[in-house]
């Protein structure tokens, strides 16, 4: 009663009652958007090498299957679809071209005779680990280049970007030999 009103002079309107904060904030979502844009095209790149060197007629998405197969051991069909994000006949259509290659063998499962298991054939984890082995090798020699005080926020960000997805996380794996030691 004996002073000014001026409430809401002094308090953080907060970031809705800023147009110019909200513009700053959507131009670093796209800002984010565009860098991971970028990386993910260097990624499917350097995944694209290792298979063209390795063996040429397999695709990206038949490599997913064999890493999904290698990582969650053996699935059943709907399985294995749903974590590519494709429909059962997609994935059998898959299953079928890779396990013409040798790369994957379907097996009764003992619980339910009805049901088909999936797993690599050795041929299959051996494809996997060469192509995962020079993608490694790959990365291994990027990441060189970056100076070290950048790699732990590099390690941040991925890490956070892949649990927005909800992708589960890959295991460090112990660098591979160089290729001139493996036979």
């Amino acid at each position: 009663m004996g002073h000014d009103d001026d409430s809401g002079h002094d308090a953080d309107p907060g970031p809705a009652a800023d147009p110019g904060r909200d513009a700053d904030l959507d131009h670093d979502v796209e800002e984010v958007i565009a860098a991971v844009l970028t990386a993910s095209r260097l990624l499917v790149g350097i995944s694209a090498r290792a298979l063209a060197r390795m063996d040429p007629s397999l695709t990206l998405p038949q490599l997913r299957a064999l890493v999904v197969l290698d990582g969650q051991g053996p699935v059943k069909l709907a399985t294995l679809a749903a974590a590519l994000g494709v429909n059962p006949s997609t994935a059998m259509r898959m299953v079928d071209r890779l396990a013409a290659a040798g790369s994957v063998s379907r097996q009764a499962n003992p619980g339910n005779r009805r049901e088909v298991v999936l797993s690599l054939t050795a041929q299959g984890r051996e494809l996997v680990e060469r192509v995962l082995a020079h993608r490694h090798a790959e990365i291994a020699a990027i990441v060189a280049r970056l100076p070290v005080d950048r790699r732990a926020g590099l390690v941040d960000s991925l890490r956070a970007l892949t649990d927005a997805a909800g992708e589960p996380p890959v295991a460090p794996r112990p660098a591979p030999p160089p290729e001139s030691a493996t036979p």
